[in-house]
C-alpha cells in the first residue's frame, strides 16, 4: 500500500476518534481512540511512487483506461508508457484481499478484520454496492432506532454506523449500540449470522455508475482523474472497488427472501419515503419501532423530514466541517509516532466547496451522461451478467433501457 489513504477511509472512521477535534485541548487522547486511529497505519510506499508526481503530471487518466479489457487501437504510446508506468510503481493500484476486489486505500489488515467479526445477537447491517443509498439508509436506520430526527453530526453517524472494512471487527464491537454496522461486501464475504439482520440497498446499474463515477474522481482522484468514458470502461469490466456490481447485487438478489434480510432498492426510497421507512422499522422489530410510528404520526412526520433529500445535502456541511477540523488539528499535538501519517491525511483532505458526499440524489442521471454505444454495451452486460435471473425486474417501473 503507498503512503496515501483514500479520502473516504478517513472520513467513515471518524467517528471512532471523535478526539481528534479536541486535541488542541488534550493532546493525550485516550488509549482506545489512538489505537482505532491507528489501526489504519499506513505502510512505507512502493519503490519509485510519487503521489504529488502522479498528481501533477495527470497519470491516472491514461492508467484508468489501462484497467479496461476494451481498449482502442489508437491509445498513444505515450499514454500506455505513462499507464504502465504508474502501474508497475504501484505495483497494482487494486488488488483483492480476503476474496474481495480493493483499492489499495483499503487496509489488509483491517479488511481481514472485518471478514472475521463475528455478529452479536440482533446485530444490524446496512449492506449495498457503492454508492447505492448506503448513507441515505443509515440515517434512515439511526432515526428510527433513536426515534428521533437524523443525527446531525457527521462524527455521531459515523459512529453509530462504522464501515466495518475501514475499522475491522473493532469499529463493529466498539459501536453503540443499537446501531448498525455498514459494509459493501458481497454476500457470501459478510460475516453471517442467523440472529444478526441485513437490510441490503440497491440501485439500477445506470444511475450507480454514474455515481461511483463522481466519488470515484472526488474521493480517489489520486488513483483515477479521468473521463466518464473511461471510467464506463473499468465499471463494466468489473475492475472498481468491491470488483463487478453484478455478481455483488445477484449474491444478495438470491437471500432477498430470508426471513433476516430486507432487499430495497433507491428507486424505492425515492418513489415512496414514508413507505420505505415504515418498512425499515418493521423489519427492525415490527413492534418496538414500525407500530410506534404509525401511532405517533409526529415522530414519523420528523424523521421523514430529518431524511429527506434536502436534509441529506447537509451531510455535505457536517463532512466538510470535519474535514476542517482535521485541517486543523496542529501537528505538534499528537504522539510523534502519528504525525507523519497525519500529515498524510492533511494532505489529501478535499479542498473546501469540491467535495459532496451526497450528491444529485435522483432517478435517471444516466440519461446526462450515457452515449448511445455505452447504453447498447450496458445492455449487453446485463443480458450476459444476469441470464437466468429476473434480477433486472427490480426496475420494471424505472425509465432506463431496456
Amino acid at each position: 500500500m503507498h503512503h496515501t489513504i483514500m479520502r473516504d477511509a478517513v472520513v467513515v472512521g471518524s467517528g471512532n476518534f471523535d478526539h481528534l477535534e479536541c486535541f488542541n485541548e488534550h493532546p493525550n487522547m485516550s488509549t482506545r481512540a489512538y489505537s482505532i486511529f491507528t489501526s489504519f497505519e499506513m505502510q512505507p510506499p512502493q519503490p519509485g511512487f510519487d503521489p504529488a508526481t502522479c498528481r501533477r503530471n495527470s497519470l491516472c487518466r491514461p492508467l484508468a483506461t489501462a484497467f479496461s479489457s476494451n481498449q482502442p487501437q489508437e491509445n498513444t504510446d505515450k499514454e500506455m508508457a505513462a499507464a504502465q508506468a504508474l502501474k508497475s510503481s504501484t505495483q497494482a493500484l487494486y488488488r483483492y484481499v480476503g476474496g474481495v476486489y480493493l483499492n489499495i486505500g483499503y487496509l489488509e489488515q483491517s479488511v481481514l478484520s472485518a471478514l472475521s467479526y463475528e455478529p452479536l445477537d440482533g446485530d444490524l447491517f446496512i449492506a449495498s454496492y457503492p454508492k447505492c443509498g448506503t448513507t441515505w439508509t443509515q440515517l434512515i436506520v439511526l432515526s428510527i432506532l433513536d426515534e428521533r430526527p437524523a443525527p446531525t453530526s457527521f462524527t455521531e453517524s459515523t459512529s453509530r454506523s462504522p464501515h466495518l472494512e475501514f475499522t475491522g471487527a473493532e469499529g463493529a464491537r466498539a459501536m453503540p449500540r443499537p446501531g448498525a454496522i455498514k459494509t459493501h461486501l458481497p454476500f457470501h464475504r459478510v460475516p453471517y449470522s442467523a440472529k444478526a439482520k441485513y437490510i441490503y440497498v440497491t440501485r439500477n446499474p445506470y444511475d450507480c455508475c454514474v455515481s461511483c463515477y463522481y466519488h470515484t474522481k472526488t474521493f480517489l482522484s489520486i488513483i483515477f482523474d479521468g473521463t466518464f468514458d473511461e471510467f464506463f470502461e473499468i465499471f463494466v469490466d468489473g475492475k472498481v472497488d468491491y470488483g463487478d456490481y453484478f455478481a455483488h447485487l445477484l449474491s444478495w438478489y438470491k437471500r432477498r427472501s430470508d426471513s433476516n434480510v430486507l432487499f430495497l432498492t433507491y428507486e424505492d426510497l425515492k418513489r415512496d419515503l414514508r413507505g420505505s421507512v415504515l418498512k425499515i422499522a418493521d423489519f427492525i422489530d415490527k413492534q418496538q419501532y414500525g407500530d410506534k410510528l404509525r401511532k405517533q404520526p409526529e415522530l414519523l412526520s420528523k424523521v421523514l423530514d430529518s431524511v429527506s433529500l434536502d436534509a441529506m445535502k447537509k451531510v455535505n456541511t457536517q463532512f466538510e466541517e470535519w474535514c476542517t477540523k482535521m485541517a486543523n488539528v496542529p501537528l505538534e499535538a499528537l504522539p510523534e509516532e502519528m504525525r507523519s501519517r497525519m500529515e498524510i491525511v492533511k494532505e489529501f483532505l478535499p479542498k473546501p466547496g469540491t467535495t459532496d458526499f451526497v450528491r444529485k440524489g435522483i432517478v435517471g442521471d444516466w440519461k446526462n451522461h450515457f452515449s448511445s454505444e455505452q447504453i447498447t454495451k450496458m445492455k449487453d452486460v446485463i443480458a450476459v451478467k444476469t441470464a437466468g435471473s429476473d434480477v433486472m425486474d427490480l426496475w420494471k417501473d424505472t425509465d432506463i433501457p431496456r
